[in-house]
């Protein structure tokens, strides 16, 4: 059904969407490319949500000769209006002659009418071509459309016995620098980063994206987007003086209970306050997910200590785990990698499956997904 061509021109329109990997949100990356006679004549890519389609800025930069030429997206053209007007419709009014698309877009207000629209024109239409890697370029926005809740990625420093942190709490740093810009990769492509307060008290993160200090620039432009950053604070104990609160960009603190002190003291450092249902465990992380989905974020990060990463696993709340491992040995008296709660047999196990394992810098990054 596809030719050799059809796949290196997709796997051009591939490229240009991952791009702006890291700027779209809530929106999904888009790559697009046009051709006519065997010529690029077109190519585009979504750069942030508000602007501009990859189908309309493949069209402008191919301008005339966009008519009879082959369009291929990553995405199927949307047949709806939101910020901007319908990419079929521009398709259709361009005149291409073929539209060839990666996969049908998983959005209720899409999913097969963008495609359908453009074959009703007269226009030859396919989908499915390199599919699998297009899927890839957007779990969090096919997880929001498809399962109403975000994609979910654990990320944790380890030594190589498994360990986090000293008894004392101690943890920076275990894992080298080339480990922790990687991190800034994976925060930076995220819609949210989830930690608890026990972290923010003991480390003062700040949970910023910093490009500038990236060993390559991975932004066009110099526009870069901030992560929302949630502390999961069951009775408010966040100080509204830490960095993870006053960095740029919107802090959200969630609460179990109501304290009006402690809440208008961080709302006046600008932290946003909402309360959650909680238990004795800690914040209700089902109707976290209700809340982040409600906020339209589709990549989450989860970057805390053990005892909150172990209720993700234990509840089955992720869908990635990423561990950096650090050619260190910590010893047995250290805190271990998830807080999980002791298992009687092998049939309790957690079971993962391998997707990567490579070297960062001096370290391993080990990148797994719920069996």
């Amino acid at each position: 059904m596809f030719s050799l061509r059809d796949r290196q021109y997709m796997a051009r329109a591939l490229q240009l969407a991952r791009i702006a990997l890291y700027t779209t949100d809530p929106n999904p990356r888009v790559g697009c490319v046009l051709v006519r006679d065997g010529q690029v004549v077109g190519e585009g890519y979504h750069v942030r949500a508000g602007e501009p389609h990859a189908e309309r800025n493949a069209l402008a930069a191919a301008g005339e000769q966009a008519r009879g030429a082959t369009a291929y997206v990553t995405l199927e053209p949307c047949s709806h209006t939101g910020r901007t007007g319908p990419c079929a419709d521009a398709l259709i009014e361009a005149g291409v002659s073929r539209v060839v698309a990666a996969m049908t877009d998983p959005n209720p207000q899409v999913a097969g009418q963008g495609l359908q629209r453009i074959a009703e024109a007269g226009i030859q239409v396919a989908s499915g071509l390199l599919e699998d890697e297009a899927r890839a370029l957007n779990p969090g926005f096919i997880s929001r459309m498809t399962r109403q809740r975000p994609y979910i990625r654990i990320k944790i420093a380890a030594s190589v016995d498994g360990r986090t942190a000293m008894a004392s709490g101690e943890s920076q740093w275990i894992t080298g620098p080339a480990a922790r810009e990687n991190v800034q990769h994976l925060r930076a492509r995220s819609s949210a980063v989830i930690t608890g307060v026990g972290t923010v008290l003991a480390d003062r993160p700040s949970y910023t994206v910093r490009p500038e200090q990236w060993t390559r620039r991975p932004y066009p432009g110099d526009w870069v987007r901030q992560p929302l950053r949630v502390i999961l604070d069951r009775t408010l104990r966040t100080p509204p003086d830490v960095p993870v609160v006053s960095a740029p960009g919107h802090c959200l603190v969630v609460a179990g209970e109501h304290h009006p002190g402690r809440q208008n003291a961080l709302e006046s450092a600008g932290a946003e306050v909402i309360q959650l249902p909680a238990s004795g465990s800690g914040i209700d992380l089902q109707q976290l997910l209700v809340e982040l989905n409600r906020r339209e974020c589709n990549e989450v990060l989860v970057e805390c200590g053990a005892t909150l990463a172990g209720a993700f696993v234990r509840e089955g709340l992720f869908d990635e785990l990423v561990v950096y491992m650090a050619p260190a040995l910590l010893g047995s008296s250290a805190r271990p990698l998830l807080g999980l709660p002791q298992l009687a047999s092998m049939s309790e196990k957690v079971s993962l499956k391998w997707q990567d394992v490579r070297q960062v810098g001096e370290d391993l990054r080990l990148t797994l997904v719920p069996a």
